[in-house]
């Protein structure tokens, strides 16, 4: 069965935006960048909301600037030619490989686990983890913890009262210290 995973990166105080709403302190370095461009050639489909929807139309056309590197030409055509479902009350269409989700979460993630395939299914944006994470739909967590405090912000992990175990089953450090964590969850047999 296909696994859901949620992967971000984020400071070392758990947030995935500042408080100001920035997140530019989270642009990767080359080697974290083509980590997470192995990471994504393992999906399958990226199930987004609206707001990580509408911040990654920017590689919708990033490669085509003269002064683009192999690094984001690569991205940009893996992201592109990703299926992608949105989960959005308010948009009536989106652009590129991307569709607009026609139910709800588990209702999606259960027609999409049925589909052939070996990809995962991956989660973007806080959330719609958060929703994943509290009707326990997600397989793994990807954490890229990054060397900073932001202080505030959105937050990786819902702040939910909700207990889940999870079993480490990949650490890696990279030398610009972003520290990649790698979690599934354990489920009672």
């Amino acid at each position: 069965m296909r696994k859901v995973t949620y992967s971000m990166g984020l400071s070392l105080d758990g947030y995935i935006i500042g408080p100001d709403g920035r997140f530019d302190w989270k642009d990767p370095d080359e080697e974290v960048f083509r980590f997470i461009i192995d990471e994504v050639r393992g999906v399958d489909v990226h199930l987004l909301g609206r707001r990580l929807y509408e911040t990654m139309l920017y590689w919708e056309t990033a490669d085509q600037g003269p002064d683009q590197d192999e690094a984001t030409r690569e991205w940009t055509e893996l992201w592109n030619g990703l299926p992608k479902v949105v989960f959005s009350t308010t948009l009536t269409s989106v652009r590129g490989n991307a569709r607009l989700a026609s139910g709800g979460l588990a209702e999606e993630i259960a027609r999409l686990r049925a589909l052939p395939g070996e990809g995962d299914i991956a989660i973007g944006g806080a959330a719609l983890a958060t929703q994943a994470a509290a009707l326990d739909l997600i397989d793994e967590y990807r954490l890229r913890l990054l060397p900073v405090l932001v202080g505030g912000g959105t937050p990786f992990f819902a702040h939910r009262e909700r207990h889940v175990d999870l079993e480490l089953t990949e650490s890696r450090t990279f030398s610009s210290q972003v520290v990649f964590l790698r979690y599934r969850v354990r489920r009672e047999q």
